[in-house]
């Protein structure tokens, strides 16, 4: 009998008395687990080296499973047909991960929520290459880790070993013991993912959810859909039981930097791209909410958006350049059928180009938040290439580096904290129903006009305006004349507000921001209902 509590881990294996000359290929291993309902999952095994195969499973409900496994070889008796039980025990700790179960969409497909509907509110960090060996475990990966917690981050976005910026086994992309497959793709190598499970392992331990990448897209042409089908699968049957969240590739439809076929390459991809995601819904048995990284908006980096449960979008890295593009992303993402949870995962790294600092961080949140996201995602330039004092990232394929600051000074640039600040601010409210009104505040911003206010909120519940740094003068307008609401300013750098007491609308449901604001600086007026 295998015993664990809900949402926990419980992981057996089986070992084969016959040796195969290539067990990654030769043999597929599932397990059928049957509920007291007579419910059947499938979990996919994965090879674990040598001559066995492990099996993770976890679930939210508990009672007691029994399982069988299922062996392509119907003659091997230790990996054919090997019965058992599992007793899932009520949750006992306090972890929010595994007291609240995995993620999953909303009823409203508005927002991400764990198992329970305890709403999830995703505020990311970008660690493309966390598994390499830039990244040393544990010393390195655990104080970037300890950090990112403190800053009230909740995802940690990575690549599962084929890596952005880089040609197939570039020794950039190894960890402490190769590559995460073999030369030629030949197999994947087990004892990489030995040593990712020990970073997997540590992020959900400190509260963070692994969003998994499978890859970055262009390797679809290199690895062939069959061979991406088989990293899927090694992917799902390694951390499916965990709380995950899938996103099947960077830049999905993105060619390779070099191709001398890019339209064809493009156009391939994405076909290619929604077959890979069909293959990942039918073999995952815990259904995790499952998108794609994109050039511009997941949904447009397949033939077919059913297929993703969730849009990301990537709206540029000009600085502020990139506030028109941003705010046409986001509005549109959130106005188009089928309506999905909907955020911006790649947007203006901090310090990239010398760049794109904490004031145009705390921009891209608060448009974004008040214009229909269910939260945010940030990176800094240095943490997803992961640059070291002594080893910086190097040059792109194209020939140009994006820059060398260190992943020790990048962890420490100012506006990771500041949009922590602002997550833990909304999270005071019941940010999950926040809506996009820019009907409520006079001179609302538009994609011709980004240096005005942005307003969104509850309805008859709360009100928030974004006032970027110049703007002074702010009318707010359709007040409803049945709710009393007392205003204050909130300062996104450091959190603190300042007071300006109960609003008095005039005669036309307006009032007006009847101070100065403090500092010449952004800032974010609150109404809240009395």
């Amino acid at each position: 009998m295998i015993t664990t509590q809900q949402n926990n881990l419980a992981q057996w294996s089986f070992t084969s008395g016959q040796t195969y000359a290539d067990p990654f290929n030769d043999i597929i291993l599932d397990i059928d687990i049957t509920n007291q309902t007579g419910h059947t999952q499938r979990i996919p095994a994965y090879w674990a080296g040598g001559n066995t195969w492990s099996v993770r499973y976890a679930s939210p409900q508990t009672g007691t499973y029994t399982y069988q496994s299922i062996c392509s070889d119907t003659n091997n008796p230790d990996l054919h047909s090997q019965t058992g039980q599992i007793e899932i025990t009520p949750y006992t700790g306090n972890h929010p991960l595994y007291k609240h179960g995995p993620l999953k969409v909303s009823d409203n497909k508005r927002h991400l929520q764990h198992h329970d509907d305890t709403p999830f509110f995703w505020y990311g960090d970008t660690w493309w290459m966390a598994l390499c060996d830039r990244l040393t475990w544990p010393a390195n990966f655990q104080t970037l880790t300890e950090d990112r917690k403190n800053k009230n981050f909740t995802v940690i976005q990575f690549v599962a070993g084929l890596y952005p910026d880089m040609s197939e086994f570039d020794t950039r992309g190894k960890n402490a013991v190769g590559f995460s497959w073999e030369p030629n793709f030949e197999r994947i190598n087990p004892a990489f993912f030995d040593q990712a499970d020990q970073r997997v392992f540590h992020l959900l331990h400190q509260g963070l959810i692994p969003c998994v990448l499978g890859c970055w897209g262009y390797y679809l042409h290199w690895l062939g859909a069959e061979k991406m089908k088989q990293h899927w699968r090694y992917l799902i049957a390694r951390w499916g039981a965990l709380p995950v969240t899938w996103c099947l590739a960077g830049e999905g439809s993105m060619p390779y930097y070099l191709s001398k076929t890019k339209d064809e390459d493009r156009a391939d991809l994405k076909t290619g791209w929604t077959d890979i995601a069909r293959y990942v819904r039918e073999t995952d048995p815990y259904h995790h909410p499952l998108t794609i990284h994109p050039s511009v908006s997941a949904r447009d980096t397949v033939d077919d958006p059913s297929v993703l449960n969730y849009d990301m979008l990537q709206t540029g890295h000009g600085d502020r350049q990139s506030i028109p593009n941003t705010i046409k992303r986001i509005t549109k993402a959130y106005t188009t059928e089928p309506t999905m949870p909907v955020f911006n995962s790649e947007v203006c790294y901090e310090g990239i180009g010398e760049a794109c600092r904490q004031e145009v961080q705390r921009f891209m949140f608060w448009i974004c938040m008040l214009n229909g996201a269910c939260g945010h995602t940030y990176g800094a330039n240095g943490i997803w290439q992961v640059n070291t004092k002594e080893k910086p990232f190097g040059p792109s394929p194209h020939g140009r580096s994006w820059g060398n600051t260190p992943w020790q000074d990048a962890m420490q640039l100012p506006g990771s904290a500041q949009l922590g600040i602002c997550k833990a601010f909304l999270e005071r409210y019941n940010w999950w129903q926040i809506e996009p009104h820019p009907e409520w505040v006079e001179n609302h911003a538009t994609t011709e006009k980004v240096f005005a206010p942005y307003a969104g909120g509850i309805g008859k519940t709360m009100r928030f305006v974004f006032l970027p740094s110049g703007v002074w003068n702010t009318t707010l307008t359709q007040l409803e004349t049945d709710v009393s609401y007392h205003a204050f300013l909130f300062d996104p750098i450091t959190g603190n507000t300042h007071d300006i007491g109960d609003v008095s609308p005039t005669p036309e449901n307006t009032w007006k921001l009847p101070t100065t604001l403090p500092i010449f600086q952004d800032w974010v007026l609150v109404l809240e209902a009395q």
